[in-house]
């Protein structure tokens, strides 16, 4: 009988799960989070991080590293945020139907 999916245990489905080291040179902990290589590499080799590449392009990262480069991905982002569009603008008067900048 299947049961439906809000009974099901995903974890009995999966079957074993293998878990994954951090690739970041000289660290052995355990990884929480694989991250894809094209997306995250600029950030986490700015952030001071050795990493270990493989054949899947994919980053694995445990707590700390990840906090690290999340951190660091989060101050860029700040940096390059969008600005409104008239924001910075100076405001423009009107003098006698003239356009005054």
């Amino acid at each position: 009988m299947k049961l439906p999916k809000e009974l099901r245990d995903k974890r009995e489905l999966g079957g074993p799960v293998k878990s994954k080291n951090c690739t970041i040179k000289g660290c052995s902990e355990t990884a929480i989070r694989s991250l894809s290589e094209n997306s995250w590499k600029n950030y986490i080799e700015k952030a001071g991080l050795r990493y270990k590449k493989n054949s899947q392009h994919k980053i694995y990262l445990c707590k700390q590293h990840y906090n690290q480069a999340n951190k660091f991905r989060k101050s860029q982002d700040k940096v390059f945020q969008k600005k409104g569009f008239l924001d910075n603008a100076t405001a423009t008067t009107v003098k006698k139907g003239k356009l005054d900048f």
